[in-house]
């Protein structure tokens, strides 16, 4: 058995959920893992604003917004009444829920119970159209299985148990479609796994059945050798080590998300991303492949901040280290690179919104200085040390770009490189030339 993960875009309309069911359909019986359609996330997010705003009649305006889209596709995916019926009958449950809210105090709790209808809305419409071409489709809701613990990980002992029952219910069924995104968390609460979340479902299940292989279908064949958006010429790389995936996917590359790899990683299950609209290309697969001593991609994450820490008195000073992270952990925000000296240390976070507060803490131990609106570019492949001159090759394509700090070492899977959010693009497009010279 496979576990095939559909992301917003290959079921954003009605065509796309004909041809995904003819996707599944033509590969047998698999497990099922369903985003919401696109937009729909985004639309709840602002719904759920106004709500906490107190401003019900833009909640009201905007969710009417939501269902007049949702009777047109409707209308377009089912060609019975029987089928437009009970495919609106599930989704006034959720339209419901959503316009109940307004009659209760509003609070986190309630906007991620908002948030879970677009999955639940997603696997209806698949579900229903699946049976109205002749499929003994089952849906194993996500919300009876997929649980966190108090500190957000998966709780995998609830998981496995709740799962193993729920799959045995479904034993029947030719296809076994289920939500990504969506859980529980340690007090039965709807909660979710976060934006992008749909691939650690896909994963999770995936270690838990033993699959095969976990898909990840989307709009773009593979992982590309550097970002498409910014450079011409890119291509899929066929094979990459889950870490060099894992270090592309956290930093920049959008197709994957990071916590997809660790289940798959631990559980030896190959992960395969295909697109949806080339259903026949080969895309990129994930494995635990042998050292290939390649450079395999290029990957850039924005909105980073750079902060620098300097004293004179750092050499000596026995703490110094910890107080500084320390600061970054009381404010529950995450460090990317790290670089030290003996009179400072420099590191770059992406969540600056408590910022002000850490350069106030940060002065009691020195002089501080912060860069905004920097890129981190980062080289993934097998960059082991013992490779020669693969870390000089990156360098030396940005020659003539101002590199505000490097990372090397940490991984055997990456050089980091920190540029102005001006030079991003000249540093993609030179990495390219550099690293992946074409030959026409």
């Amino acid at each position: 058995m496979k576990v095939l993960k559909f992301g917003g875009t290959s079921v954003g309309t009605p065509e796309r959920i004909k041809k995904v069911a003819q996707l599944i359909v033509e590969r047998g019986k698999n497990i099922v893992v369903l985003s919401a359609m696109s937009g729909t996330t985004n639309t709840l997010v602002e719904i759920a604003d106004y709500y906490s705003k107190g401003n019900v009649p833009g909640a009201q305006e905007t969710l009417n917004g939501l269902e007049l889209k949702y009777r047109g596709v409707v209308a377009d995916l089912y060609s019975t009444d029987a089928d437009v019926e009970e495919a609106w009958k599930r989704l006034s449950k959720s339209f419901d829920l959503i316009r109940r809210m307004s009659l209760q105090p509003f609070g986190i709790a309630e906007e991620k119970e908002i948030l879970a209808q677009g999955e639940l809305m997603s696997t209806s419409l698949m579900d229903i159209y699946l049976r109205s071409i002749g499929i003994n489709s089952a849906v194993i809701p996500a919300l009876e299985y997929m649980r966190t613990l108090e500190n957000g990980e998966p709780d995998m002992p609830y998981i496995r148990s709740h799962l193993t029952r729920e799959l045995e219910y479904a034993d029947q069924a030719d296809v076994i479609i289920t939500q990504g995104y969506i859980c529980r968390n340690h007090l039965g609460k709807v909660d979710n796994l976060r934006r992008g979340g749909s691939d650690y479902t896909a994963s999770l299940i995936g270690s838990i059945v033993d699959a095969r292989e976990v898909q990840i279908w989307t709009d773009i064949d593979g992982m590309h050798n550097n970002d498409p958006r910014y450079v011409e010429g890119t291509e899929p790389v066929s094979i990459l080590h889950f870490e060099e995936a894992a270090e592309l996917a956290y930093f920049g590359a959008k197709i994957l998300h990071p916590s997809c790899v660790l289940p798959a990683k631990l559980g030896d299950i190959p992960v395969r991303l295909l697109n949806t609209m080339e259903p026949d290309a080969p895309g990129t697969l994930i494995c635990n492949i042998p050292p290939t001593r390649t450079i395999k991609a290029v990957a850039a994450k924005d909105n980073i901040t750079a902060i620098k820490i300097k004293s004179g008195r750092m050499l000596l000073a026995y703490g110094f280290l910890h107080k500084v992270f320390e600061t970054f952990d009381n404010f529950h925000t995450p460090i990317d690179m790290i670089a030290t000296s003996e009179v400072g240390v420099t590191v770059t976070i992406d969540d600056d919104r408590h910022l002000a507060a850490i350069v106030d803490q940060l002065k009691h131990f020195g002089t501080v200085t912060v860069d905004k609106d920097m890129v981190i570019i980062c080289v993934v492949g097998d960059l082991e040390w013992h490779n020669k001159g693969f870390e000089a090759k990156a360098v030396e394509a940005l020659r003539d770009i101002p590199v505000r700090m490097i990372s090397y070492g940490g991984s055997n899977y990456n050089i980091s490189m920190v540029v102005r959010k001006e030079d991003k693009i000249r540093a993609l497009k030179c990495l390219s030339q550099s690293l992946f010279p074409r030959h026409d």
